[in-house]
């Protein structure tokens, strides 16, 4: 990498994060132009449509580094050959952390940016992103299963599709903002839940 792409590579950085700050204030998504973002980042709106094409590409840039940096954190948690339980409540303590980071508004605006642009590249990401978190909670649960945590007699579908159905109900926009406080209630809910009835 030559002297102008590095330059030009942290000047998008410098933008993806002047971009996050923004939408995660009071104002949210609707609230900032791409005028309001060229001043927090310290360029030219010229510079900014170079860079990201439309303000459209660049907030979905946002979310998905947002996503990413939630599931690098996961894998880490998973890759650290942690307990059964104690490899769930990091997880759940991961999520607590990111979320804390960002208002109901960041998160609204993300979940709205996933599910009305289906074929956009943070529609696919978000789908990657579900899809390696289910992935990643069955191999925990396998885990559990052979230090003999979690009861044999739930099938791997049966214990899928509760975690899904957990998740979609979290994701609501009604029940995420009240969630919060209780993820360690609710994670200990699921784990005496899948216990076997001797332990």
């Amino acid at each position: 990498m030559n002297g102008y792409e590095r330059r030009t590579l942290e000047k998008k950085k410098q933008v993806v994060t002047a971009t996050y700050h923004l939408i995660n204030s009071d104002k949210g998504v609707a609230g900032i132009t791409m005028a309001d973002i060229a001043t927090q980042a310290g360029v030219s709106k010229t510079s900014l449509f170079k860079y990201f094409g439309s303000k459209e590409d660049l907030i979905s840039q946002v979310f998905m580094d947002f996503l990413e940096n939630m599931g690098q954190d996961a894998e880490e948690i998973v890759g650290a050959n942690l307990s059964f339980e104690d490899t769930l409540m990091a997880i759940s303590n991961n999520e607590i952390k990111h979320l804390k980071n960002v208002n109901k508004q960041f998160y609204l605006d993300l979940m709205d940016y996933a599910t009305q642009q289906k074929d956009s590249e943070l529609s696919r990401r978000m789908e990657d992103y579900t899809k390696q978190s289910f992935n990643m909670i069955m191999d925990i649960f396998h885990r559990g299963r052979k230090e003999g945590k979690v009861d044999l007699k739930y099938s791997d579908q049966f214990l899928l599709l509760f975690f899904q159905a957990m998740v979609e109900g979290v994701s609501s926009p009604h029940i995420y903002e009240k969630i919060l406080p209780y993820t360690s209630e609710w994670m200990e809910i699921i784990i005496k839940g899948v216990a076997p009835k001797n332990i």
